[in-house]
C-alpha cells in the first residue's frame, strides 16, 4: 500500500458511487486510515446497507443536481464547512456501437460520467479554495486514452473527463488544490455486470447490423481490454487513490493494471492505424 504523510486531525473526504467495486472497497480503507469519509449512492437500499456496515453514508444522485447539493449540504453541517478531498468514482458503462446508441442514451453516460461530477466538483472548489488547498481524485479509466469499438459512449465520456481534469489541473496552479486521474484496466467488480443490464436496456440488437457481434458477445459475457491474467482486485485502484490522496506530491495519472502500462506505451509508439487494429482485435 502506499506510503503517505496523514496529519493527526482527522480529514474529510467524500466518495461517489460507494455501492459496490472500486467506491465501496476505497470508502472501507480510507476510513480505516483515519480518513472522515462520506461514503455516497444513489440508491436509498444501498445507502442503508452502508450505515449499517459503520460508514457515513448518505445519498447522492450525479444525475440529479438536487441531489448533489443536497448531499454535499448536509455533509459540510457536519465538518463546519470543511472537505478535505473529493474522489470522483461514481460512474457506469453503456457498451454499443455508436449508430445503435440513442441521443437519450448517449446523454444519460454523459450525465453520470461527466456532468454529474463536473457539477460536484464545481461546488466543491470554492470551500477549498476557502481551506487553501484540497484534493480532488478522478475515477478514470484505461478508455480514457485509448478506444475499443463497442465502448464509444464509455470512452467519449472518459476522454472528456480526462480533458476537463488536465484544463481544471492547470486553472488550479497556485490554489493548493490537485487533481489527479486514475486509469484502471480491467478490475473485479460489478462493472461489467451493469454495463451488460445497460446494453439490453439501450441497445436494439434484434434490427442492428451488428447483432452477430452482440451475439457471440453476449454468449461469451462482457470482456474488457485486460480481463482474467490482468485483471486486478479493487483494492490494486484504492492504493492509487492513496496516493493521490495523501502524497505531498500527487500524480496527474495513475495506471493501474498491467495492460493500462501497456496501452499507454503503445500509444505513444505505435502509429495510429497499427494500434487501431491491435485495439480492435482486443
Amino acid at each position: 500500500m502506499a506510503n503517505a504523510i496523514m496529519t493527526s486531525t482527522k480529514k474529510n473526504l467524500l466518495i461517489t458511487g460507494c455501492s459496490s467495486g472500486i467506491g465501496y472497497h476505497a470508502a472501507r480503507i480510507l476510513k480505516d486510515r483515519g480518513w472522515r469519509v462520506f461514503a455516497t449512492a444513489r440508491r436509498h437500499d444501498d445507502v442503508e446497507r452502508l450505515r449499517g456496515e459503520g460508514l457515513e453514508s448518505f445519498l447522492l444522485d450525479l444525475d440529479q443536481s438536487d441531489s448533489i447539493h443536497m448531499a454535499l449540504d448536509h455533509i459540510l453541517s457536519l465538518t463546519q464547512g470543511r472537505l478535505d478531498a473529493l474522489f470522483n468514482n461514481g460512474a457506469y458503462g453503456q457498451p454499443g456501437a455508436m449508430e445503435d446508441l440513442s441521443r437519450e442514451a448517449l446523454r444519460q453516460q454523459f450525465e453520470t460520467n461527466l456532468f454529474g461530477t463536473h457539477e460536484l466538483t464545481r461546488l466543491v472548489l470554492p470551500i477549498m479554495r476557502r481551506q487553501g488547498g484540497g484534493r480532488v481524485v478522478q475515477n478514470s479509466s484505461i478508455l480514457g486514452f485509448v478506444a475499443l469499438p463497442y465502448r464509444g459512449a464509455y470512452v467519449a465520456s472518459k476522454f472528456a473527463l480526462e480533458g476537463m481534469t488536465q484544463a481544471m489541473r492547470m486553472e488550479m496552479q497556485g490554489t493548493g488544490i490537485h487533481f489527479s486521474l486514475i486509469e484502471p484496466g480491467s478490475i473485479n467488480t460489478p462493472f461489467r455486470k451493469n454495463a451488460r443490464t445497460a446494453f439490453l436496456k439501450n441497445i436494439p440488437v434484434a434490427t442492428s447490423c451488428h447483432r452477430e457481434n452482440y451475439g457471440r458477445w453476449l454468449q461469451e459475457g462482457e470482456k474488457n481490454l485486460s480481463e482474467g491474467l490482468f485483471s486486478l482486485p479493487p483494492e490494486a485502484v484504492v492504493d492509487k487513490v492513496i496516493h493521490a490522496l495523501e502524497s505531498s506530491r500527487p500524480r496527474l495519472r495513475y495506471g493501474v493494471t498491467v495492460t493500462t502500462h501497456v496501452a499507454a506505451v503503445l500509444r505513444r509508439v505505435l502509429p495510429f492505424r497499427m494500434l487501431d487494429y491491435l485495439l480492435a482485435r482486443g
